[in-house]
C-alpha cells in the first residue's frame, strides 16, 4: 500500500460523484452560486472597504479578483461517508461516533467488490447473497477490508431514475459483514437501503417497522460506516485486493461527511480482468 501511494506508475481511479448544482439525482440537491473573477474583485474590494481601506474593483490586476462559490448543501449530497451517529444516538448501548470521531484507519485498506447488478431494483441483498458473491470470488473476508456493493446505479447519475433503480442492503446482510470485521461498506447506489418508494410500499402493506431503513438501523446494533453514491466500480481491473483510500471531511458533531474514494492500481494489474 505504501509503495502504491508514492509510485509514479500507479493508476488512480476516482470512485466518487461530486457536488452538482440542482442535479435531478438528489432529493435535496446542492445549490451552488458561482462568482467569476470580476465579481470576485467587487467582493474583495467590498471586504477591504468594510475594514477602512480605499480599494475599488478596478484596482485589481485587469479588474479581476478571485473566483469562488457559495454553497448550500447537506453532507449527504454527492459521495459521502455516513458515521454511526447517522443511524442513531447509540451503538449497542455505547455513544455513536460522529464523523470527526471516525478512525482514519477504517477509511483505507483493500476493497472487495461484490457484483449485484443482476438484482432487480427494490430487491434486498441478504447475507446469503453476500456469501454467494464471496464464494464466486473464492474470497474470505478479513478484518479491515472495505466491501463495495456494485449495483450499476451510477450509470443513471443525473437522472431521476438514479433514486429508484437499485437493490439495497438488508439488516442481516449488514450485520453479517460487520461480524466479519468490516467497518466500512460502500455502494454505488443513491442509498444503502432499498429505494425510498420500495420501503414505503412494503411498510404500508405490512405495517412492519423493520421495512423502514433496516440496513441503516442495523448500525444501532453493530458499529460501521457506509459510503453512498460511489461510482466507476466497473473501471477497477479486479474484484479483490483493491487498495483504496476514502477519508471523509470532518464536520463538528456531524452525521456524515463528503469523501472522494480513490483506488490505487499498480502496473502489476495490467492484463487482469474483473
Amino acid at each position: 500500500m505504501r509503495d502504491l501511494v508514492t509510485a509514479d506508475d500507479t493508476t488512480l481511479i476516482d470512485l466518487s460523484i461530486g457536488l452538482e448544482d440542482g442535479v435531478a439525482s438528489e432529493p435535496t440537491p446542492p445549490s451552488i452560486d458561482a462568482f467569476d473573477h470580476e465579481a470576485g474583485a467587487e467582493r474583495l474590494a467590498e471586504t477591504l472597504q468594510a475594514q477602512g481601506y480605499d480599494v475599488e474593483a478596478d484596482d485589481f490586476p485587469d479588474g479581476m479578483g478571485l473566483a469562488w462559490e457559495d454553497l448550500e448543501v447537506i453532507p449527504h449530497a454527492g459521495t459521502h461517508l455516513d458515521a454511526p451517529w447517522h443511524y442513531g444516538p447509540e451503538v449497542d448501548g455505547e455513544p455513536a461516533k460522529t464523523i470527526e470521531e471516525i478512525p482514519l484507519e477504517w477509511c483505507r485498506g483493500n476493497a472487495v467488490v461484490l457484483d449485484f447488478r443482476w438484482m432487480d431494483p427494490g430487491a434486498e441483498i441478504s447475507a446469503r447473497d453476500l456469501e454467494d458473491a464471496l464464494d464466486e470470488l473464492d474470497h474470505d473476508l478479513s478484518p479491515g477490508e472495505i466491501v463495495l456493493i456494485q449495483t450499476g446505479a451510477d450509470e443513471l447519475w443525473g437522472r431521476p431514475e438514479y433514486l429508484t433503480e437499485f437493490p439495497g442492503m438488508s439488516a442481516e446482510g449488514t450485520k453479517y459483514l460487520v461480524e466479519q470485521g468490516i467497518t466500512v461498506i460502500g455502494t454505488d447506489a443513491y442509498g444503502f437501503d432499498k429505494p425510498f418508494a420500495a420501503m414505503g410500499e412494503r411498510y404500508v402493506e405490512s405495517g412492519d417497522e423493520d421495512e423502514l431503513w433496516p440496513a441503516h438501523f442495523a448500525g444501532r446494533e453493530v458499529e460501521y460506516c457506509q459510503i453512498e453514491k460511489m461510482a466507476n466500480l466497473d473501471a477497477l481491473p479486479r474484484r479483490t485486493d483493491v487498495p483504496i483510500v476514502a477519508f471523509p471531511i470532518t464536520i463538528e458533531n456531524a452525521s456524515g461527511g463528503w469523501v472522494r474514494p480513490v483506488a490505487l492500481i499498480g502496473d502489476e494489474t495490467e492484463g487482469e480482468t474483473a
